[in-house]
């Protein structure tokens, strides 16, 4: 099966091709990258991997576009999601490409289609468009990654490790909610994208679930540290969440402001809401992973705590400057 990728540098394209290299079926792998940025390190090492490279112009012209995705089965975007025209452009292409399967930008929360968070209405729109322009497609999110859930320990000792640890619980950190180790997606999508059960679905694949409070306790057993619970009112979360929106209406292009609504958004629609459960994912149209694969192993929080408290989990978005990486 050819597959080409968008984004394939990023964490979440970099587990996909991790793990479509890694399974059974025998797909070929190929990679957009822009101009500029193909004789990176990055994208040297997918070359190195056996991923095939192809230098696109993915906000220009969609034949041409399309020239470079003729023969691929399965287009898989894991473009930024700011801003849905780079997809709607993919997307256009991919349709003129007789593409077979279109895999849009979501591997995230679950959550309503609008009016919960600002990034899943961007996400909404590409879907949209493909569903309008009948191009073949699934959607596929993950839940929240274990790599930014833990909270940090008294000592520090994981503070180089985990990204935007959560300052406390929100209520009683009671509302369960669907995790993920980003390093597991790759193989959730191998097995998504060659089932003809998952064409035109939604697809929700995830690890385990878990309250707030559970993952306080998991992180205190592996880490052999006590922590401070440290709990947050709703009406608090709320209050910070019309703040963060009021600041992205007055200066929609303020990044720092758009960052802030977003997580605000997601720590709403998670432990205020409940939106991240599979049994909402239900209601909303989803298939489950867990059903369709019972025999698809994943790394459980514990473990993954494990290796994170011996320093064998590599931070995400080291390298990304929105992040405090350099």
């Amino acid at each position: 099966m050819k597959v080409t990728i968008a984004g394939a540098s990023g964490e979440t394209g970099k587990s996909i091709v991790q793990g479509l290299l890694e399974s059974s079926e025998n797909f070929e792998i190929t990679a957009l990258a822009r101009e500029s940025s193909i004789n990176g390190s990055r994208y040297q090492a997918l070359r190195e991997s056996g991923v095939t490279l192809v230098a696109v112009d993915l906000a220009g012209s969609e034949d041409d576009l399309a020239k470079a995705l003729a023969g691929a089965e399965v287009v898989i975007s894991t473009l930024p999601v700011f801003d849905a025209r780079d997809q709607i452009i993919l997307a256009n292409a991919a349709k003129k490409a007789g593409v077979k399967r279109f895999v849009p930008s979501f591997f995230a929360t679950v959550a309503p289609p609008s009016g919960v968070i600002a990034l899943r209405e961007e996400k909404e729109k590409v879907l949209n468009h493909i569903k309008k322009i009948h191009l073949p497609y699934t959607h596929i999110d993950v839940g929240w990654w274990y790599q930014i859930t833990p909270p940090r320990l008294p000592s520090g000792r994981i503070d180089n490790f985990v990204l935007l640890p959560p300052q406390g619980l929100v209520g009683e950190g009671a509302v369960p909610s669907a995790y993920t180790d980003n390093r597991d997606i790759g193989r959730y999508v191998a097995r998504i994208i060659a089932d003809p059960r998952t064409l035109n679905k939604a697809v929700f694949a995830y690890s385990e679930v878990l309250t707030q409070r559970q993952v306080w306790e998991a992180v205190e057993r592996v880490g052999g540290e006590k922590l401070e619970y440290n709990y947050i009112p709703v009406d608090k979360v709320e209050a910070q969440r019309a703040e963060a929106r009021k600041a992205v209406e007055a200066d929609p292009a303020n990044v720092g402001a758009v960052m802030a609504l977003a997580g605000a958004d997601y720590g709403y629609s998670l432990n205020v809401r409940g939106d991240n459960a599979p049994e909402y994912a239900k209601y909303l149209g989803y298939l489950d992973a867990k059903e369709l694969y019972p025999d698809l192993e994943y790394t459980k929080f514990d473990d993954f705590l494990a290796q994170l408290v011996e320093g064998k989990v590599k931070r995400v978005y080291a390298d990304d400057p929105r992040f405090g990486g350099q």
